[in-house]
Formats: structure tokens, C-alpha cells, sequence
């Protein structure tokens, strides 16, 4: 298995396995027992599992996985996640054996107790930030996700993005007509086009590369945003009204 590896589920989630120096790896987001399970019996020894917030498709597979390694499930203090025995909050350092220390990010907004992992060179996400997109507001504010999207885009550039749903063609209709002139997008695209004809996931990003084609993180560019502009009539004044305008545009958009 290679060090990052985005197992495929349902339609479009990525349950993701990332090995360490020992040979364990830490699995997130395992909505779906069955590839975790068929990758442990293809050689995978899990070490410990990440969650990142409480929707059935990333926690769905915990009970059938908990019998099949000995160590700890992390996850935000949540009543509607069963099976986590190391509950976690912001800026906590968990100590892994044979990984670097990872960070924990509350990243509300999604959900109101969605968390991040990161230990600066990969970040795990969930639903918070997608490649040239973000999740839907299902129990936040625009003001809690525009800050949780801040804390991320504050990574080291380099630090790749592994989102847990292969949205970023869709996501790329909206960031086109959000922002029509980002030719570093449009070559994006195009190779985004040319690996998901091949097969091969669209993930990870990069932090350098959301902000520089996501319009989610580019709300501060508004002369950027003329597709915004032309939506509404007029630009928003403040970096929120933009934020807001942006994902109530996406949450119907076709």
C-alpha cells in the first residue's frame, strides 16, 4: 500500500489510509466496512482511526471495524457518534506511534462539531473543505464556516487536502461561473479532467491550490468574482456577505 490511499465507497465518498513509519496506518472516515476491511486483508493493519464528524457515510463502518484492530477511535465529543473512545478537541496533539504529531482543528460550519486532523504535510478534512469547493451548511453558520476555511488556508501551501467526496468536477462548474477568468483553474481542470478519465482520484489537493482556484478561500478578491457579481446585480461589500452569497448561489445551482 502506498503511504496516502483514498479507498473508494458508496458513490463518491474516500475512506482514507494513510501508513506510517511502523507500518500501522490510520484510517478516516470509514463510512463503509467492506474496502477497509478488504485492504486489511490485502495487508493493511490499522493503527487507529480518524472521525471527523457524525454523518452515517463516514462513520457507518466503526462497529464492524472495531473488531478487527485493538486500537483507539478518535472523534469530536458528539452523542450521535457511537464507538469513539478517544474524544478530541481543538488544538489537541495526538501522539501516534510511528506517525509525526497530529493536530486537531474544530472546523464547524458542516456540522457544529466537525473537526480537521492535520500533521502539517496531510490534512483530513471531511466535509469542511473540498477541492474548489466547501460542504453545506447543514448545521453551521456562514460565519463558522468562513472561519474554519480561514484556520485551514492559514496550512503550510504544500499540505495536500484529502477531502472525503470526489465533488471536484462538479465543484469546478461553480468556480468557473463564480470566478470565469483563473487560467491556474483552468489547467486544474483540465488535468483533473485527464485523471478521472484514467481512473485515478482527483485527490489530495493542496492548500496552495485551493487558495489559489477555490472561490470558497478567494472571497477576499472580490474584483475576482464578477460571476458573483452578475448573479446578484451588485458585490457585496464585507468578506461574510460574500462567503454567504457564494454557498446559498452553490446550494442551488445546476
Amino acid at each position: 500500500m502506498t503511504v496516502l490511499q483514498a479507498l473508494p465507497a458508496f458513490e463518491d465518498n474516500y475512506i482514507w489510509c494513510y501508513r506510517g513509519n511502523e507500518g500501522g496506518s490510520i484510517v478516516v472516515d470509514p463510512g463503509d466496512a467492506g474496502p477497509v476491511l478488504a485492504a486489511i486483508a490485502d495487508g493493511l493493519r490499522i493503527a487507529a482511526i480518524f472521525i471527523t464528524h457524525h454523518h452515517n457515510d463516514h462513520i457507518g463502518g466503526l462497529g464492524a471495524l472495531r473488531a478487527a484492530f485493538t486500537g483507539s477511535v478518535y472523534g469530536p465529543e458528539d452523542a450521535r457518534i457511537p464507538g469513539i473512545d478517544r474524544i478530541v478537541r481543538h488544538d489537541d496533539v495526538l501522539q501516534i506511534s510511528g506517525f509525526r504529531p497530529f493536530r486537531v482543528m474544530a472546523v464547524p460550519g458542516h456540522t457544529r462539531s466537525h473537526i480537521a486532523y492535520t500533521d502539517s504535510s496531510v490534512l483530513f478534512c471531511g466535509d469542511t473543505l473540498f477541492s474548489l469547493g466547501c460542504g453545506r451548511l447543514f448545521e453551521g453558520s456562514p460565519e463558522q464556516m468562513l472561519a474554519s476555511l480561514d484556520r485551514l488556508a492559514e496550512l503550510p501551501e504544500d499540505t495536500l487536502v484529502c477531502c472525503t467526496h470526489e465533488y471536484t468536477l462538479s465543484n469546478a462548474r461553480f468556480a468557473a461561473a463564480a470566478e470565469p477568468d483563473n487560467p491556474e483553474r483552468d489547467h486544474l481542470i483540465d488535468d483533473i479532467k485527464a485523471r478521472r478519465g484514467s481512473g485515478q482520484p482527483s485527490l489530495p489537493s493542496r492548500i496552495v491550490i485551493e487558495k489559489a482556484c477555490n472561490p470558497f478561500l478567494r472571497t477576499h478578491f472580490p474584483e475576482r468574482l464578477t460571476g458573483l457579481k452578475e448573479h446578484l446585480g451588485f458585490m457585496p461589500e464585507s468578506r461574510l456577505a460574500r462567503f454567504a452569497a457564494l454557498r446559498a448561489w452553490k446550494d442551488q445551482f445546476r
